[in-house]
């Protein structure tokens, strides 16, 4: 699967904490995603994330997207570094403007 090095603004929530933290994705393809937290997560922890596609690449107004996903892979780095996280995503659903639902309530 092809990845794509897109920087887009996302919103991460953790299951366990259900705890939303702001990042950006460094590159992303239809089955999975990659982005850095400031806190470490666990192989086969379940997110939920919300990305925005601006304009320019959606040729229309901007897009939410939230999904699903599970993490596969963490890259713990030095101290006082990101953590790396690499998601395969299992599900997803577009919002619309103004929809802020608990997404982990709505798939359940």
């Amino acid at each position: 699967m092809r990845r794509f090095d897109m920087r887009l603004p996302a919103i991460v929530r953790i299951d366990e904490d259900a705890a939303d933290f702001q990042t950006e994705t460094q590159n992303v393809s239809a089955r999975g995603v990659f982005f850095y937290l400031d806190r470490t997560v666990s192989t086969g922890t379940q997110l939920a994330v919300t990305l925005t596609f601006p304009p320019q690449i959606t040729l229309t107004d901007s897009i939410r997207v939230r999904f699903k996903a599970r993490v596969v892979r963490v890259d713990q780095p030095l101290p006082s570094a990101r953590v790396g996280v690499a998601a395969a995503i299992e599900d997803y659903e577009f919002l619309r403007p103004g929809d802020g639902s608990d997404f982990f309530s709505a798939i359940q």
